[in-house]
């Protein structure tokens, strides 16, 4: 296996790949990148972190020795013999790709963070090794589709028509680290919808419940007052047995529910589009003056035909609308009644006047108006205050509006990506500096629902949670942080210092990476739940070749603390009973080991 990328991505997926699924990995990193201890997994924890300080250390100390070279480390585990091998370059070249062994790798994931980079490498990846699975990380999803099938169709060429098996292999997944983590980091913030998993015609939600409660048990958490991360009964339990449960009686557990179709989640999003609903053109105090208007002279046309004996009432409106716009002749010679209602109908016509002209400028205003940022609106209450419109902050809100989360936005770069779909789907944005007094006062903080930072910053995103849980103590808030140790205290502590207030921080490189890893085994993972510091894998796994489902009934096929089936693709009644086939595809719960062990 090869990782390739220039930020902590690469650092966790290689972790993950080695101290999950026991895979040989080669990491090629940009030379002098000394970033935080990269994250590890698995019970060598220890050993690891030791193993990649090693290695980082060793390709730090050597100098690149020119443009476009590359220097090698090798290190070995403390725990045994297994050898893993970093790579510093400058560029990410096909001399490079060719000393990293890609055309003797079974993968290789290219997860720098600029697109054009990934794409580039992936082209002169396919061309040294057409066998060779490829897994991207775009921020396009529409250039990324494009991609996947070129190199797709390439790899199919390449292998011919006597080698197809041979080339099933050699195929393109595009993922994208914002699209993985922005679920669950939207879905942390939202009550009930803690966590979301959606697959084809099936949309579940994990939820804090007691435990014994709707679909299944996903997770025991920590009991109450336990300080997680020092084992034992302090850490939550994945995926537990019936007994577990039945013994847990009480206490606080994630459990699966069903939400409804996927389908609806798209529709329900309001503001889709460029044109804004008809109610939003006008005012509330303006639509009220037009329906008295329309009142007034629906009243005088019924007077005018109570008055006038034989006119048809059709023809009663009609000479009421004349008198309003004053082009019927003066009623002279006609009864008073009549003449009195033509005085009327002209005073109205005259207060129609401001009427249509305030429509009309607001009409204009609103649809000028529809491509600038909007402000919050007065009174606002109850909704998500969410910092940051980056690559993550993007697709976070996109997920809320889907979800229709009323929201808030906080940015500080008047060119930020995120801005163009804030404006789209017409989200009140406040520019400005959070770590400034009064910005977050903008943003209505003291009647928001949550606060979810998702800024690139760390200590950006700590210090607007603490100011704002100085606002709102009982404020829900949801922060992501890069470093996982650092994570982890600020966790400890916030929960500590407000145990009423829901506190969570997530890393997006935390979240990412077993989908990466996934793809890169040839699995498919639809999503990861954070469970406190721990992360439940939801997987699309064949029944076929599986001899742990192939035969054996849902209820069956359950292993308590790796996997649990939870329902057949595409359908939405799955009995405990169901036999599953070998043409099946099911959607299952998995613990990151229990992933590999399935495979």
């Amino acid at each position: 296996m090869v990782v390739a990328g220039d930020d902590g991505l690469a650092h966790r997926l290689a972790a993950e790949l080695r101290g999950v699924h026991g895979e040989q990995v080669t990491l090629v990193v940009p030379p002098n990148e000394r970033t935080a201890r990269p994250p590890v997994v698995g019970r060598a924890r220890s050993a690891s972190a030791a193993l990649f300080d090693r290695m980082v250390s060793a390709a730090v100390g050597r100098g690149p020795g020119g443009t476009g070279t590359a220097g090698t480390a090798t290190a070995t585990s403390a725990n045994g013999g297994d050898t893993a091998r970093v790579l510093t370059a400058y560029e990410i070249t096909e001399a490079v790709l060719a000393e990293a062994g890609v055309e003797r790798a079974a993968a290789l994931a290219l997860v720098y963070d600029d697109d054009e980079t990934n794409i580039r490498a992936a082209l002169t990846a396919r061309r040294l090794n057409p066998r060779l699975r490829l897994v991207l990380r775009l921020y396009n999803r529409r250039l990324g589709q494009h991609i996947e099938e070129l190199l797709d169709q390439a790899a199919a060429l390449a292998a011919g028509g006597g080698e197809g098996d041979a080339g099933a292999d050699a195929s393109t997944t595009v993922l994208s680290d914002a699209d993985t983590a922005a679920p669950a980091l939207a879905a942390t913030a939202v009550a009930g919808t803690s966590k979301v998993v959606q697959t084809e015609g099936l949309l579940l939600r994990a939820v804090e419940r007691q435990a014994g409660t709707g679909l299944c048990t996903l997770a025991l958490l920590s009991p109450a007052g336990a300080d997680p991360g020092h084992g034992g009964e302090q850490e939550p339990r994945l995926l537990p047995d019936d007994d577990e449960v039945r013994q847990a009686a009480g206490r606080t557990a994630v459990v699966l529910e069903q939400v409804s179709s996927a389908g609806g989640g798209e529709s329900a999003a309001p503001g889709r589009g460029g044109v804004p609903p008809l109610a939003s053109l006008f005012s509330r105090r303006l639509r009220w003056s037009l329906a008295g208007m329309v009142a007034c002279v629906v009243a005088l046309a019924v007077a005018l035909w109570v008055v006038t004996p034989g006119i048809h009432p059709l023809r009663a409106f009609y000479l009421t609308l004349l008198d309003l716009f004053a082009i019927d002749d003066p009623a002279l010679g006609a009864p008073l009644g009549r003449q009195i209602l033509q005085l009327l109908s002209g005073l109205v016509g005259l207060l129609l006047l401001p009427v249509l002209l305030a429509a009309v400028l607001e009409a204009l205003g609103t649809f000028r108006t529809a491509s600038a940022l909007r402000k919050p609106p007065r009174g606002l209450g109850g909704h998500v205050v969410l910092l940051g419109l980056g690559k993550i902050g993007t697709r976070v809100l996109t997920r809320l509006r889907e979800l229709n989360i009323p929201v808030v936005c906080v940015e500080s770069d008047p060119e930020a990506r995120g801005l163009a779909t804030a404006r789209r789907l017409r989200v009140p944005v406040v520019l400005g500096d959070v770590t400034q007094e009064g910005v977050l006062e903008s943003a209505k903080i003291h009647r928001a629902y949550a606060l979810l930072a998702v800024t690139s910053a760390d200590t950006t995103n700590l210090e607007a949670v603490l100011y704002a849980r100085n606002v709102r103590p009982d404020l829900r808030v949801v922060l992501r942080l890069y470093d996982d140790d650092f994570a982890t205290a600020v966790y400890r502590t916030l929960r500590a210092a407000y145990p009423q207030a829901l506190t969570r921080s997530r890393s997006v490189t935390h979240l990412a990476a077993p989908a990466f890893a996934g793809a890169m085994l040839g699995r498919q993972v639809l999503g990861a739940v954070a469970v406190e510091r721990r992360v439940l894998l939801f997987a699309a796994v064949d029944v076929a070749g599986h001899p742990q489902l192939e035969g054996r009934t849902v209820r069956q096929a359950f292993r308590a603390g790796s996997w649990r089936v939870l329902a057949l693709e595409g359908r939405t009644d799955t009995a405990p009973d169901h036999v599953l086939e070998k043409g099946d595809r099911v959607v299952v719960a998995a613990t990151r080991r229990g992933l590999a062990d399935l495979h």
